[in-house]
């Protein structure tokens, strides 16, 4: 599977730039201390837990932005399992460059892989695949690119990438807009400016009656936030199909399989893929 299909590798390039430079600063004095500028070395990636691994593609970008002569030979791709002392690839290259490169390579690596890892297991514990997982806007400031791709990787799915691409009316623009009622008043009137997908936050069975009674024709998708499974039932049912279901608020490991078993949800979104994931632990070892 091609991850990286819509991926934005200049945006991509510039972030890892940034990083580079926040980590390098003036030099590494360390490696300017003790390496020679002609050494080569060789290093393995070293998977020290289980999980599915991520991001190398962008393991490698770190590399080729600081020594285009860098080699990477990768053993698995992106989104396949990997195992505790699995062997993901071995790196060639000017050991001062490795060394350089190394932190900033790996802390990316890992932190994708943790992503990519957790979102697997959701998937695996929602266990409906007419379901789809979604990631939310929670994820790390300009380190939203990569998290996003790694819940690709893992089998989920992205929401949407910003405040950009997509109208999501959530309980706060409802209280500013005045309640539920002005807010669905404004939107038909103003529907002809709707140019992308619409989706609506509700709180409680009663605002999503609203929605189902005047949301016709400028809302597409409904999120029940913190609903209850017997809330969630009851709104499935009053919703008879005529709007997409999202399910938010509180989805975790222990839960989701709850959720799945529900019939007439498309989707469930959940911040913890991305705010609660742990890192993969993969190190890069020198071997001459």
């Amino acid at each position: 599977m091609n991850y990286y299909k819509d991926f934005d590798f200049n945006k991509a390039g510039k972030l890892i730039k940034s990083a580079l430079i926040e980590d390098i600063g003036s030099g590494d004095i360390t490696t300017d201390l003790f390496i020679n500028k002609n050494s080569i070395s060789h290093a393995q990636l070293l998977v020290k837990q289980n999980g599915i691994i991520a991001g190398l593609r962008i393991f490698k970008m770190v590399f080729e932005l600081l020594d285009k002569n860098v080699k990477c030979n990768f053993f698995i791709k992106d989104g396949q399992k990997t195992k505790k002392g699995e062997i993901a690839g071995i790196i060639k290259g000017h050991t001062a460059s490795l060394l350089i490169g190394e932190r900033t390579a790996l802390n990316i690596l890992q932190r994708m892989s943790g992503i990519a890892t957790v979102t697997n297991e959701l998937v695996k514990l929602l266990g409906n695949k007419s379901i789809k997982l979604l990631d939310t806007r929670k994820t790390t400031p300009n380190f939203r690119i990569f998290e996003k791709a790694a819940v690709k990787m893992g089998g989920g799915y992205n929401h949407r990438e910003g405040l950009y691409d997509m109208y999501l009316i959530k309980d706060n623009h409802i209280e500013a807009s005045g309640g539920i009622n002005k807010t669905l008043a404004y939107l038909q009137k103003h529907k002809k400016k709707l140019k992308r997908k619409t989706e609506i936050e509700v709180k409680n069975l009663n605002e999503l009656k609203e929605v189902i009674d005047n949301g016709k024709n400028v809302i597409d998708r409904i999120m029940l936030d913190n609903f209850s499974i017997q809330q969630i039932k009851k709104a499935v049912e009053l919703a008879g199909g005529k709007f997409e279901i999202e399910i938010s608020g509180g989805v975790n490991k222990n839960n989701i399989s709850s959720y799945g078993r529900i019939r007439g949800i498309d989707y469930i979104s959940a911040g913890f893929l991305t705010h609660s994931a742990k890192s993969l632990d993969i190190s890069l070892n020198f071997i001459t």
